[in-house]
């Protein structure tokens, strides 16, 4: 692979400039505070795409047009004006609630989801929080969220919030295993669970196609448990409108409210981006054995183009799911997770790590 792009030599300059000027330890505070911003103005903007692309989706499926009249005819300023109209909302915070807890869920949830959305591999060099345990921190960090879902609903003092947070939290913890079997699977394959050198390792071929069917039956179980965790359709039942008003962040509004719903479209974007980051080759390109002139014109594209692209495809696909199948109940989510998905991701990692002993990956 030719390596074009690689940001490394940029980002090593720029800290060389800053330390030629000023202590290193200022260097690194100036350096943390701007990438701090780059990362929440990221999220933001990822966000209001998703929503609008989601909209966009669901109105396809059921033969709408979707937003269309606010900033054109597609509608492009819908939903930044919702997002205005949400900030200026008045958050109101009920009588009867624990107020330290009520005020503390929110910010639990948009916090694990900035964590996990800092690990993503945009670009070569361009790894945010790089360390030799990045897949292990990614699990750890994303499980934060669980608990701000419990807290809301049970420091909210309403039955509604509380059946919705039981309801969640039993079905988040029962799908992080299998979550977590399959990226264990991939680990097993590329012998690391440092982000970079999981991605580097594919560029001979994303581990999808390297790791035969071990490898598209874990990213098969991902997809369905990751969506799970995402608190996607048809695993929506936290959120359940005809039966729970809201769920568990029905006594929430204002931006208290804007950080679940930010949370849930980020956690989906983090779900597709790891996805491609174990199966799919993160930012590598798509090369083709014996097709040199296809491959050196897949090198010039740009890494964080490749992982968008992937990313999105993977939500889209997340997204048709959604909106095909009807919500399931609690009874069939958790029988699908311990009857069938467990069962099989604990088979499918006992295979990749026989595969990959007998050396039958590529």
């Amino acid at each position: 692979m030719n390596d074009y792009y690689n940001l490394e030599s940029l980002t090593s300059a720029i800290h060389t400039a800053l330390c030629g000027v000023m202590p290193e330890w200022a260097a690194l505070t100036i350096e943390g505070i701007i990438v701090g911003v780059i990362i929440i103005l990221l999220y933001a903007a990822l966000a209001v795409v998703m929503i609008y692309m989601e909209r966009k989706v669901c109105a396809a499926f059921q033969c709408r047009l979707g937003p269309n009249r606010v900033g054109g005819k597609g509608g492009l300023l819908q939903v930044p004006a919702d997002v205005l109209k949400m900030l200026i909302k008045e958050i109101f915070t009920p009588a009867h609630v624990d107020k330290f807890l009520y005020a503390l869920a929110p910010y639990l949830v948009i916090l694990a989801s900035i964590f996990t959305f800092s690990c993503l591999p945009w670009h070569n060099g361009g790894l945010i929080l790089h360390m030799n345990i990045g897949i292990f921190f990614v699990l750890a960090a994303s499980s934060i969220g669980v608990l701000g879902i419990l807290l809301a609903g049970w420091s909210s003092d309403s039955k509604y919030t509380l059946m919705g947070a039981m309801r969640s939290g039993a079905m988040i913890i029962s799908y992080e295993l299998s979550i977590g079997i399959s990226v264990l699977t991939m680990v097993v394959m590329a012998g690391t669970m440092d982000i970079h050198e999981i991605v580097m390792g594919q560029a001979d071929g994303w581990n999808l196609f390297k790791g035969h069917i071990p490898a598209i039956l874990a990213f098969v179980i991902y997809l369905i448990a990751g969506n799970a965790e995402a608190n996607r359709g048809p695993f929506d039942l936290a959120e359940a409108e005809q039966e729970l008003t809201a769920g568990y962040h029905t006594e929430y509004s204002g931006m208290h409210f804007g950080f679940f719903y930010l949370a849930e479209y980020m956690n989906l974007f983090i779900t597709a981006g790891i996805a491609v980051t174990l199966f799919l080759g993160g930012w590598m390109p798509l090369h083709i054995p014996g097709l040199d002139g296809f491959n050196a014109v897949m090198d010039y594209i740009p890494g964080i183009v490749w992982f968008l692209g992937k990313t999105f495809v993977i939500i889209f696909l997340l997204m048709w799911i959604r909106w095909t199948y009807p919500r399931l109940r609690i009874d069939q989510i958790l029988t699908l997770e311990w009857k069938y998905l467990m069962p099989s991701s604990l088979v499918v990692l006992v295979l990749m790590t026989f595969c990959t002993l007998m050396g039958w990956t590529f």
